[in-house]
């Protein structure tokens, strides 16, 4: 019974593991695009260059 439920623990834990790390795949996913989106749109100086798009 003790190995049986060791077993259950260790797959439910890296189920949830595995859970954890594909949404954390698909945030970076969206970052990265944002990102891109931001980099690509930022507007024009009135001295014609290109304003910064971030704060730091």
């Amino acid at each position: 019974m003790g190995p049986l439920l060791i077993v259950l623990l260790l797959a439910l834990l890296l189920f949830g593991a595995g859970f954890a790390l594909h949404l954390l795949w698909w945030i970076a996913v969206v970052v990265i695009v944002l990102w891109a989106l931001g980099f690509v749109m930022r507007g024009t100086h009135s001295s014609g260059g290109r304003n910064r798009w971030y704060r730091w």
